[in-house]
């Protein structure tokens, strides 16, 4: 498995804020912004990864291609049961691996005999994909598909063209034969076949099949074209983390190197096209579910850090929670998600900014104020600031201030905002808070400003 809202008041001023506001737009409009179907994957926030499959059966993480179909016996297999428990943990995507390396497809495929059409479950009438992409929709998440493009049972894998044409069958008989697809997810995992050879890839034909068939779904890979890695599977976004990027600085899937790592962590703020990051991580050590890493799975209080360095950060989440043998999550899986859920909906109970009015200033071409009146004195210790990113993304910098009795005090300091930006520290009582937009690639445009009482 290669393995993110006082208007000036007077005279002429008002007419130099409108005029700013005209010059701000016209700057944001130059600018990349997502597509509608980006702007959904974002605000989806939560997804959840589901690595199923021969692997399970054998305790491996990579399996070799040359697995008995007849080990996939799932005993008690229910795809509601993992939807129900995304959904309760307000997951609003989720994705299967419809295969993985090992080449075992988890629907009936006709490119291959390594498929659920020779195992045992479901007296091998069984297709996976269908059951599974049914529960998300009865549970209303939204379906994506992982298809690795590293086979290591197939034989025709190293003869490029032949291979190809077969991984475009199996991508066409994903995209037409399950309805709409949230996401379609790649990766550049390319290792020997069985043949002993490896494949060169031909990814603009992948994207472009993609695309006519599914053309509401995003596109996953390092490279995108939809939307990016994040350069690791820690669950940390980078800091800065622009949506914006150069497509030349990850020319293809699986490209490696210092440089490619550093563009997928922060993208470019001068970047031509929008292509977010999604962090995915698993909520065990391993991908696959393994017996002996049931009590090794992360914590709370680690699940809620995830929230804030993913999210938090102008990205997605895409949390994996492998299926048992049994072909179910496992209860402590489910619990921890549970705990997860309640804490960060204590943490984001009421909006302390709620309803009050933003007074917003433009204090140059890339630097501006914005100012809440609390009404009161509160005890906040988090903040969300988001920008509009239907307009762009444009901070680069920031100062979060509080005011009490009449000090201001710095509460946080930042890099980017984007979809999302999370800052806690040390609870403190204001009655006004600001945020100064130090610096931004363009035009900053009025954010919102969310706060919270800390919690414990």
């Amino acid at each position: 498995m290669m393995t993110r809202r006082q208007f000036l008041a007077c005279g002429a001023t008002v007419v130099a804020a409108r005029v700013g506001e005209r010059a701000s737009w016209a700057a944001q409009a130059a600018r990349p912004v997502p597509s509608p179907a980006q702007l959904a994957w974002q605000r989806d926030e939560l997804a959840m990864f589901l690595h199923f499959g021969v692997n399970t059966f054998t305790d491996r993480e990579w399996g070799d291609g040359r697995e008995d179909p007849s080990i996939f016996a799932p005993s008690g297999l229910d795809a509601r049961q993992w939807a129900r428990a995304a959904r309760a943990a307000r997951f609003r995507a989720m994705i299967l691996t419809a295969k993985h390396h090992d080449g075992f497809c988890l629907w009936p495929s006709r490119t291959t005999t390594h498929t659920v059409a020779r195992s045992p479950w479901r007296g091998g009438a069984g297709d996976l994909v269908r059951e599974f992409v049914d529960a998300c929709r009865a549970e209303g998440l939204r379906p994506g598909l992982y298809l690795s493009p590293w086979d290591r049972h197939h034989p025709s894998y190293g003869d490029s063209p032949r291979y190809n044409d077969v991984y475009c069958d199996q991508l066409a008989e994903l995209a037409t034969g399950y309805g709409p697809l949230a996401e379609m997810w790649f990766d550049g995992a390319n290792g020997e076949g069985p043949n002993g050879r490896r494949q060169v890839y031909d990814w603009p034909r992948f994207f472009g099949l993609v695309k006519r068939l599914q053309p509401e779904a995003v596109i996953f890979s390092d490279a995108g074209p939809d939307v990016r890695w994040c350069g690791n599977e820690r669950g940390i976004a980078g800091d800065p983390n622009w949506s914006t990027v150069d497509p030349a600085a990850v020319p293809y899937p699986g490209a490696d190197g210092p440089d490619i790592i550093a563009a997928l962590q922060h993208g470019d703020p001068d970047g031509p096209v929008w292509r977010p990051a999604e962090v995915d991580t698993s909520i065990r050590p391993g991908w696959f579910h393994h017996p002996a890493e049931d009590d090794r799975v992360r914590s709370v209080d680690d699940l809620v850090r995830l929230y804030f360095t993913s999210v938090g950060r102008n990205a997605k989440l895409l949390l994996n929670v492998p299926p048992t043998r049994e072909g179910l999550l496992h209860p402590t899986d489910v619990g921890r998600l549970a705990e997860c859920h309640a804490r960060l909906t204590a943490l984001f109970a009421e909006d302390l900014a709620e309803g009050r009015p933003l007074a917003w200033r433009v204090t140059g071409g890339k630097t501006a104020v914005a100012d809440v009146d609390l009404g009161r004195t509160v005890r906040i210790g988090l903040a969300r600031l988001e920008e509009d990113i239907t307009r762009g993304q444009a901070v680069a910098h920031y100062t979060l201030l509080g005011q009490d009795e009449g000090h201001w005090r710095v509460l946080a300091r930042g890099t980017t905002i984007g979809y999302a930006k999370l800052d806690r520290f040390p609870p403190v009582r204001v009655c006004r808070v600001r945020v100064v937009i130090d610096d931004a690639a363009a035009a900053p445009v009025p954010l919102r400003i969310r706060l919270f009482a800390p919690q414990g």
